[in-house]
């Protein structure tokens, strides 16, 4: 948590000195194209927080009384590596976005 707090927190501020030392416009395509990933990788990140919450409970309980993970456990490990793919996958276009800035 503490890692990804502090990364959400700091991209936004230090992207935006990035943008004033580089003289780059905010209405720059790439770099709203960007922003809107940006967007889109909270929507699903912010979900997996609350999954990974109740799956590590989930483990702790079934440990503590020796029993195999429930169904629900299994079923929220699905829902986290769908929610994954699209959170990750648009965190690797804006790094993309960010070192080609594609002229459109």
């Amino acid at each position: 948590m503490l890692f990804t707090l502090s990364a959400v927190l700091l991209q936004p501020v230090t992207g935006g000195l990035l943008m004033m030392l580089s003289s780059t416009a905010l209405s720059e395509r790439w770099l709203v194209i960007s922003l809107a990933l940006y967007a889109v990788a909270g929507l699903f990140w912010i979900p997996v927080i609350f999954m990974q919450i109740e799956m590590r409970d989930l483990a702790r309980i079934a440990d503590a009384q020796g029993q195999p993970l429930p169904p629900r456990y299994l079923a929220l490990f699905r829902r986290w590596m769908l929610f994954g793919v699209p959170g990750f996958g648009s965190v690797m276009m804006i790094l993309w976005l960010m070192i080609a800035r594609p002229q459109f």
